[in-house]
Parts: structure tokens; C-alpha cells; sequence
């Protein structure tokens, strides 16, 4: 697993029904993706590249957490497809409002 790879301890679960689990944090259902964690309090959702949840959990900014909307190519744990580039996205912030702000560009 991408997390544990990169230094993360994981207590994983696989859960069948998972709007129930976003709505429990407060992820807003336009930032639902497929993954969701919880690290020191923050919101995880979707694929966030590790060096970002260090430097959210370093920074510790005023916000509910994280999120990577979709399934970008390139992003951690998507690849992409011979001969095609990673896809741009971005990493959002989103606080207990459901605002959002870019948190990083990739």
C-alpha cells in the first residue's frame, strides 16, 4: 500500500457503504472519492501524495482535512497509460463550511 510505503502506520478497514463514513468527517460530496483516512485528526480523501498529508500534518492549518476529487492518472496509486502524461490536479483544502482552497498543484 502507497501509505505504508511511504513511512505511514495503517489501520485498515474496507467498508461496503461509504457515504455514511464521508459525511461522519464532513467531507463535502463534491471531494468524495474512493479512499478516505483519518490522520491526527485530519481528513484524507482521495489519492493525496504522501509528501502532501506530511506537510498538512506538519502545517496544521484550521481545516477539516485534504482531498484529491476523481482519480487523476499519476496521482498516487493511478497510473497512467503508456506514452501519456500524468494528469494535472490539484490537492484542496475544505474546512467545516465545505469551502475549499488549493492546497497544492501537481
Amino acid at each position: 500500500m502507497y501509505l505504508r510505503a511511504n513511512g505511514f502506520t495503517i489501520k485498515e478497514e474496507n467498508r461496503d457503504e461509504l457515504a455514511s463514513i464521508k459525511r461522519q468527517y464532513g467531507v463535502p460530496a463534491n471531494l468524495a472519492a474512493c479512499h478516505t483516512a483519518v490522520a491526527e485528526g485530519y481528513v484524507i480523501e482521495g489519492h493525496v501524495p504522501a509528501d502532501l498529508i506530511d506537510r498538512l500534518l506538519r502545517e496544521r492549518p484550521r481545516v477539516i482535512g485534504v482531498a484529491v476529487p476523481g482519480m487523476p492518472a499519476g496521482s498516487p496509486g493511478m497510473a497512467t497509460a503508456p506514452g501519456q502524461p500524468p494528469d494535472r490536479y490539484q490537492v484542496l483544502m475544505f474546512d467545516e463550511r465545505g469551502q475549499t482552497t488549493v492546497f497544492a498543484n501537481r
